[in-house]
């Protein structure tokens, strides 16, 4: 068997970075795994909600990734957690996560072209929802997901059926 070598696109590594670009835009606000999954979904297919070109291609069925992205992005946060760039805590809302204080310094050293414009487009997914109760985001997302869904559904054209000659 041929020796597989981890790939850093869609692993921990990248989604780490990408939420931690969240929290850090975010600060000193903290968010729930879930907000962090939707809004992540947002950062890099920031498009398709009237913001900054995406930095992922839109691709159909596009709304399983949000399922696929939970685990991927808990994985990332559990990742800078560990390197002590991220808290995770628990109050009455369950449990949150919170940049800390060396996680903008880590963040300014990171400067692919890719990396800057993660922040900048968290950035925007901060300003434009933040301010969103979970209930008012999820309604955002649902109505996006509604919107690719029908984008992407096959054109389907009325059965003709031939006579015979």
């Amino acid at each position: 068997m041929p020796d597989r070598k981890p790939s850093p696109f869609n692993s921990a590594l990248e989604t780490g970075v990408r939420t931690l670009a969240l929290l850090v835009a975010a600060y000193p606000n903290a968010h729930d795994l879930h907000r962090l999954v939707q809004y992540d979904y947002l950062t890099v297919h920031s498009a398709d909600a009237d913001g900054p070109p995406s930095l992922h291609p839109a691709l159909p069925m596009r709304s399983n990734e949000l399922l696929v992205r939970r685990h991927i992005v808990e994985r990332g946060l559990l990742l800078m957690v560990s390197a002590k760039l991220v808290r995770r805590y628990s109050d009455s809302r369950g449990f949150l996560f919170v940049a800390e204080d060396a996680a903008g310094a880590f963040l300014a050293n990171l400067t692919s072209e890719y990396l800057v414009g993660v922040k900048a487009r968290a950035q925007w997914v901060v300003d434009a929802f933040d301010a969103l109760t979970a209930d008012e985001l999820d309604r955002v997302v649902n109505r996006l997901f509604e919107a690719w869904t029908v984008e992407f559904q096959p054109v389907e054209t009325p059965y003709q059926m031939e006579l015979p000659k």
